[in-house]
């Protein structure tokens, strides 16, 4: 790779990291083409996005933006998971890191604040946006819902009033 291709890609992961709502930084070691490329694909069913990037090229990127705060978890084989839906790469992440001991969450950042560990793993123990929004309108439905088999039960006991009335006649 000649230095304007790693210009250019420094500047597509600028642009990439700090349109992302969350960063998670990883260390993988080890890691199969299959297990990357599975890794890759349950990021992009979460909407996140899973790119290996050399750690000097990593720093370039993030140099003088909020993100440099992560600058010091670029040590070693590093990569970075990063999404818009704030839970989404930090809950593939950990879910792929408890199942595989190739690798391991290092930390994370999420709007202005470096993530710990700690702070990943509890980030991916929240609903995603979508549960979230599933949730709201569950409950928005729940009383219309509840309205709706009320005002049906008076007809319904009727019925089985005059039902159960026909069947003793008979």
């Amino acid at each position: 790779m000649d230095r304007s291709q790693k210009q250019e890609l420094v500047t597509e992961m600028r642009d990439k990291l700090l349109g992302a709502k969350v960063v998670v930084v990883v260390q993988q070691k080890g890691l199969t083409v299959d297990e990357v490329t599975g890794l890759r694909r349950s990021m992009r069913a979460s909407g996140a996005e899973f790119k290996v990037l050399k750690n000097t090229l990593a720093q370039r990127a993030i140099e003088g933006t909020d993100l440099a705060g992560i600058e010091s978890f670029l040590i070693g084989p590093t990569a970075l998971a990063f999404s818009q839906d704030p839970v989404g790469a930090s809950k593939v992440a950990v879910n792929f890191a408890d199942k595989n001991d190739k690798l391991t969450i290092i930390g994370g950042y999420l709007d202005g604040r470096v993530l710990t560990l700690h702070d990943v793993k509890a980030l991916a123990k929240l609903p995603s946006l979508d549960e979230l929004r599933a949730k709201l309108l569950g409950l928005l439905m729940a009383p219309a819902t509840r309205i709706a088999t009320y005002t049906r039960e008076p007809a319904a006991m009727i019925a089985r009033v005059i039902g159960a009335h026909a069947r003793g006649q008979s």
